[in-house]
């Protein structure tokens, strides 16, 4: 049988783009156990996020919320919630992420 020891990734330091290094807290965080999105602990954690992310948007809007996704997740979402039908936008497109918005955009 074919035994294969555990990876361990050399320390480095990442200056690119990405990946990126990690602060030690966040690799904290994702040491913990998993809790599930309806589990009590969570929904109260969700709420002390939202309350943080209105006091830095500046905002009472109680709609103000965190979404996991990647950045085109991200630039769709903002597209979707802000641009109507018939609103004209100005899209730079020097790659696939310009030419993704094209789409969002034109959908």
């Amino acid at each position: 049988m074919l035994k294969i020891a555990p990876f361990h990734a050399p320390p480095r330091l990442l200056l690119g783009p990405g990946p990126s290094n990690v602060a030690p807290s966040v690799l904290r965080a994702m040491s913990q156990p998993l809790v599930g999105h309806l589990d009590p602990v969570f929904i109260q954690m969700m709420e002390e996020i939202k309350a943080m992310l209105r006091s830095v948007f500046v905002t009472k809007n109680e709609m103000t919320f965190p979404v996991s996704g990647t950045g085109s997740a991200g630039m769709e979402f903002c597209f979707v919630n802000l641009v109507e039908p018939g609103d004209e936008v100005i899209i730079g497109v020097n790659g696939v992420f310009g030419g993704r918005m094209v789409d969002v955009a034109e959908r």
